[in-house]
């Protein structure tokens, strides 16, 4: 389909090709961004910033807009964490979304957490607080992959320490 500016416009439901998508686990000492989704896939859920990358925009600019677009902050992306499918069939066996998603580790570089309008709530999470939230199970895993490096060495210290 082509907007007026003559550019293609992608479908997010029942889409004609995947939709590339990137994910920032974006980390402040030992906390983690999440939002809560207000739109399918995962409405309600908590999960990780991010949304769709637009055409001429690298993974890394996707990631610092929509981070800075859904939460406020500017966030300095770094390595890749994942790169995982995401394929929601309907009752008919139909894609009723096709998702490439790209998941970026990022470190908080500045600004006051505040939700956009298409998140639910954003927030700050330690590893602990996790098993309280209904979080997308992708989005558990990398939390617990970033954050468990920082428990580890919290570990470490204690013991070194007594």
């Amino acid at each position: 389909m082509l907007t007026a500016k003559g550019k293609t416009s992608m479908h997010r439901e029942y889409p004609e090709a995947p939709i590339v998508v990137v994910g920032v686990v974006v980390k402040r000492g030992h906390e983690v961004l999440l939002v809560r989704r207000l739109n399918e896939p995962s409405r309600g859920r908590w999960s990780l910033p991010g949304g769709m990358v637009e055409l001429g925009e690298t993974v890394r600019e996707a990631a610092r807009r929509e981070v800075r677009e859904e939460c406020g902050l500017q966030v300095e992306p770094g390595e890749v964490l994942a790169v995982v499918d995401n394929i929601v069939r309907d009752q008919a066996d139909c894609i009723r979304f096709h998702y490439v998603l790209i998941d970026l580790l990022a470190e908080y570089v500045s600004g006051e957490l505040a939700a956009a309008s298409d998140i639910g709530d954003a927030r700050w999470v330690r590893a602990e607080e996790l098993a309280e939230l209904d979080v997308t199970e992708k989005a558990r895993q990398l939390v617990q992959e970033v954050l468990r490096p920082l428990g580890d060495e919290v570990a470490q210290l204690r013991s070194s320490a007594q």
